[in-house]
């Protein structure tokens, strides 16, 4: 964890700025993407897509559950959600900007009634308990300043037997892993874990961890693509944001992927809230 915890109106803003952007650069997928080799054709948002398949097939999702995605971005993860399992979707972000976003979004999917999103903070969830089938939070939480207080709120709204599902970026451990490695100053983050850590902070809260999966050289590993884009990009993202903002995005890519996957790597994660029957046991 960051020794300044980055407050969340500041994160908010972040976000704000950030909506706009995503909605040209990954169609919507505010996370990283999933490659299986570097010469790979798959896109950056086709990628993206297959990290927010990953995590549904995770969680098990069928017909009709409702499903709350913490941190949802402009709600395009939500959205696929929706349409390819058929779950109900509420989505929160601390972001207004990103709450306009994603209910277009919505509109424009034909999904009213069955998506919604809206302003909210996942450290103080505006639903009663057991309101939830499944939690989604893909690539939230690296913002979270009191990892067990969010962990219990999800606990909380989710039903008995209720499934978390997580994606994150994580802290490397390997042989030649770099204990001291950081997410870069200008992505906020307040929380970067080593998987063991993850799933201590799981069990803590009171979830069976279930599943999960280190991926990071398939996700970490080829954020390089992510700059290879912007310079595809380049004299679309400059008319539209400025040469400052542009030559700014790229200097970031290179920061929090430079290293590559010996510092950091990426977890996808799912849990279980235990239901009455094994709760009693």
């Amino acid at each position: 964890m960051s020794t300044s915890i980055t407050p969340p109106d500041e994160i908010g803003k972040l976000y704000d700025e950030a909506s706009r952007l995503s909605g040209i650069f990954n169609d919507g997928q505010e996370h990283l993407g999933y490659w299986y080799h570097y010469q790979e054709e798959a896109s950056v948002a086709e990628a993206g897509h297959r990290v927010t398949r990953k995590v549904v097939d995770a969680l098990g999702l069928r017909r009709g559950e409702h499903v709350l995605d913490a941190g949802c971005g402009v709600g395009a993860p939500g959205v696929l959600v929706a349409r390819e399992t058929g779950a109900r979707v509420t989505g929160i972000t601390i972001s207004a900007a990103e709450v306009v976003e994603a209910e277009r979004r919505v509109h424009a999917a034909g999904l009213v009634g069955r998506v919604r999103f809206e302003r909210g903070d996942y450290q103080s969830i505006a639903y009663s308990d057991g309101s939830f089938d499944a939690v989604m939070a893909i690539e939230s939480l690296l913002h979270v300043p009191d990892l067990s207080q969010v962990l219990g709120e999800f606990f909380r709204v989710l039903r008995p037997g209720g499934r978390l599902g997580l994606a994150e970026c994580t802290r490397e451990t390997g042989q030649h892993a770099d204990s001291t490695a950081q997410i870069p100053e200008q992505f906020k983050s307040n929380l970067l874990l080593t998987v063991p850590q993850w799933l201590s902070a799981l069990e803590a809260a009171g979830f069976a961890v279930e599943e999960y999966t280190q991926c990071g050289p398939r996700v970490y590993g080829m954020g390089m693509r992510y700059l290879d884009h912007a310079n595809e990009l380049d004299e679309i993202l400059v008319a539209d944001f400025g040469e400052e903002t542009v030559a700014a995005l790229k200097q970031g890519y290179r920061d929090m992927f430079g290293a590559g996957p010996r510092t950091l790597g990426y977890v996808i994660l799912a849990a279980r809230k235990p239901a009455i029957a094994d709760e009693a046991a």
